[in-house]
């Protein structure tokens, strides 16, 4: 029979070898050696690195070089109406409106608009707007593009260039005329010299029949000193001179008094003012034909009769 010491111990020995077993029953167990493995250096290679090149059958988007100019649209030519020269120094070249500012021989300054259409020439060579610089000495052929000059030719320099003007004469001081041209806002100075020639009716005459309100058209050449000579000044219309004109109404605009009439002499147009004080003339209306007397009065031709010769039906 078993003291209970023993009894005591036993059950002792039986509590620790039961907690024992449950100890074991949760710690994981290690891996078996075998599932451990380091890799030797052997194994340790470097891959190889190769530059990526592209498959054979990647798309690829071509560079396709275009000329600018061609995704512009076709500009209408230019005005075949008689072209107004003009020289001076390039004071001012505006790419973003696409417009010249000269510094006119002479004084005063004026601007003009070019496109794609202006020509740009050096010593007879064609060039492009990108080789003009301030201070250039040039000559503008211009036309009036609507209310707008444009410049339809740009000559650099051009030693010998010249031109042909028209305009109203506003003082003759006997070595210089100053004129008002149609395209100029600013009055424009040209030298008179000994061999400057003056015309009117086709005959020669004195150069003190040159009066201001005078309409005149001066052919001239640009000398060296920067200033304008006139070489022929033919005077077109004397204040108070009566013309008889003879041809069709193209334009009439009761309104402003305005008569656009074509010529059928020289089958140029002109513009003339009726008389305010006149009635209108009912029949008077775009393609009747008329006899107009007029006189030059303030630098524009106001008519005294018209006479209504026949009417288109």
């Amino acid at each position: 029979m078993k003291t209970p010491i023993a009894l005591r111990l036993a059950e002792i020995a039986v509590c620790v070898a039961l907690f024992a077993s449950l100890a074991y029953a949760q710690t994981t167990p290690d891996p078996p050696s075998s599932a451990v493995v380091s890799p030797s250096a052997t194994d340790m290679k470097p891959e190889s690195i190769q530059p990526g090149t592209p498959s054979i059958t990647e798309d690829r988007t071509e560079s396709i070089a275009v000329d600018p100019t061609t995704l512009l649209p076709t500009l209408p030519s230019v005005s075949g109406k008689k072209a107004t020269l003009v020289g001076g120094t390039l004071d001012r070249l505006d790419r973003v409106r696409d417009q010249v500012t000269v510094r006119l021989f002479g004084g005063g300054q004026m601007s003009a608009l070019f496109d794609p259409r202006t020509r740009v020439y050096r010593a007879g060579k064609q060039v492009t707007i990108s080789d003009l610089r301030q201070g250039d000495r040039i000559y503008l052929d211009t036309v009036l593009d609507g209310t707008s000059v444009f410049a339809r030719v740009i000559r650099l320099d051009s030693a010998a260039a010249g031109g042909e003007s028209q305009g109203i004469v506003l003082n003759n001081r006997g070595d210089e005329v100053t004129l008002r041209d149609g395209l100029n806002p600013s009055p424009v100075d040209i030298r008179l010299s000994s061999s400057t020639k003056f015309f009117y009716n086709h005959q020669s005459v004195s150069p003190s029949l040159l009066q201001p309100g005078s309409l005149v058209t001066v052919s001239f050449e640009a000398h060296g000193n920067g200033h304008d000579v006139a070489r022929e000044i033919t005077i077109l219309a004397l204040p108070g001179t009566r013309f008889t004109f003879r041809g069709q109404v193209v334009h009439i605009d009761l309104r402003t008094g305005l008569l656009v009439l074509n010529s059928a002499t020289d089958h140029k147009t002109y513009e003339l003012y009726l008389d305010p004080s006149s009635p209108p003339n009912d029949n008077l209306h775009p393609g009747a034909n008329v006899t107009v007397i007029a006189s030059f009065e303030d630098s524009r031709y106001v008519a005294q009769t018209i006479t209504i010769v026949s009417q288109e039906k």
